[in-house]
C-alpha cells in the first residue's frame, strides 16, 4: 500500500503530537523551567511573605552561597543537599579555530550534590507521576 506525501505528513504530525505529549506527561520537555520570579512567587504564596522578601532572602543565600564557595569552603544543608567544589586537574586542550594545542590550568568549579532524602523524595514524586502517564496517553491519543 502507497502513502502519499500529504497523508505522511499528517501521519508524522500525529506521532509527533503524540511524542510530545509523552514528554510533557514525563516531565521531559525542555522548554518547562522554573525560574526565579516563579520560584519567588511560590514562595511568597505558600508561606504568606510579600514577594519582595521572598526576593531579598533568595538573593542573600544566592550571594552567600557564591563568596562562600569561593573562599574554597562547602556548604552542608542537612536533608537537602551540598554546596562544593570540586577540583579539575590541569590538562591540554585544542583551540579548533587555530588547531593549536591550549593548556588549561588546574581549577575549581562549583558544584551541587543532593542528599539522599532529597533523592528519595524526587523519585517517589516521578514514579508516582510515571503511573498516571500510560492511562493519559491513552485518552489524548483518541
Amino acid at each position: 500500500m502507497l502513502i502519499s506525501w500529504d497523508e505522511l505528513n499528517n501521519k508524522n504530525v500525529e506521532i509527533k503530537k503524540k511524542i510530545y505529549i509523552c514528554a510533557l506527561l514525563y516531565n521531559l520537555n525542555p522548554i518547562r523551567k522554573v525560574k526565579k520570579a516563579d520560584l519567588i512567587a511560590i514562595i511568597a504564596e505558600k508561606t504568606g511573605v510579600p514577594k519582595i522578601d521572598v526576593l531579598v532572602s533568595l538573593e542573600s543565600f544566592f550571594s552567600n552561597v557564591k563568596e562562600t564557595l569561593a573562599e574554597g569552603e562547602n556548604i552542608y544543608i542537612r536533608g537537602f543537599g551540598s554546596f562544593i567544589t570540586k577540583k579539575r586537574a590541569a590538562k591540554v586542550g585544542r583551540n579548533i579555530k587555530k588547531n593549536t594545542l591550549v593548556y588549561i590550568p588546574e581549577h575549581y568549579i562549583p558544584a551541587f550534590k543532593p542528599a539522599k532524602e532529597f533523592m528519595d523524595e524526587v523519585k517517589k514524586i516521578q514514579a508516582s507521576n510515571i503511573e498516571v502517564v500510560p492511562q493519559k496517553i491513552e485518552e489524548l491519543a483518541k
